[in-house]
């Protein structure tokens, strides 16, 4: 078996470790050193030679894009034109895939600023990223009925106590918050114009029910 072009990294440890992905955490630092963007990547996670190509990609970036950047020292951040034009770039480059591929944009969703380890990351950014990102799929959709965005920052605001009930660290979601995103997938799957629907209720039957 050909192994990976790349080095492998693992981090191999106790709740020190587990803990280092949070925000702010020392792993999360060496896998942004050591990442790279999406755009470079895209050629590489979706050939376009693939035999099989996807029928639905769900598309999320933006969390670490509006994070606030930081003097002197390394950040995840992308300026908010620059991130609106990666966003409507790897979109275009998904649906080229096939005549059948559908995209699904997520916005980036809120954070509980009070839980947060470091002060990188506001509501109010995140509410101006995720602006960003429906306007751009909007505009696609316009000419493109393929695209379909998911508004995660006013959807995840629904829920009673937001703050405390969707986040387990601020960022991360709890659950609940999963609940909240998974529903409106299938939502949006449901109600999208796409022929053939691919939602699961309409899916032909793979295998045989076993009795």
């Amino acid at each position: 078996m050909v192994g990976p072009v790349r080095p492998v990294i693992v981090l191999f440890g106790s709740s020190i470790v587990q803990f280092s992905f949070g925000d702010g955490g020392w792993g999360a630092s060496l896998a942004h050193h050591y990442s790279r963007q999406a755009l470079q990547v895209l050629a590489t996670v979706f050939p376009k030679d693939a035999p099989v190509q996807p029928s639905l990609v769900i598309v999320y970036f933006g969390g670490n894009d509006s994070s606030i950047p930081l003097p002197d020292e390394p950040s995840p951040h992308v300026p908010l034109s620059e991130y609106k034009e990666n966003m409507r770039e790897i979109g275009l480059y998904i649906r080229s895939l096939s005549e059948t591929t559908r995209v699904i944009f997520l916005s980036c969703p809120p954070v509980n600023e009070k839980m947060l380890i470091t002060n990188t990351r506001t509501n109010e950014a995140c509410r101006i990223y995720s602006n960003a990102c429906v306007e751009m799929c909007n505009e696609l959709s316009r000419t493109d009925p393929s695209f379909e965005v998911i508004d995660l920052f006013n959807a995840i605001q629904k829920c009673d106590n937001w703050a405390n009930t969707c986040f387990r660290d601020g960022l991360h979601f709890t659950s609940v918050g999963s609940d909240i995103v998974a529903a409106e997938i299938l939502k949006t799957i449901s109600e999208a114009k796409w022929e053939p629907s691919m939602y699961f209720g309409d899916l032909p039957t793979e295998f045989e029910e076993v009795m």
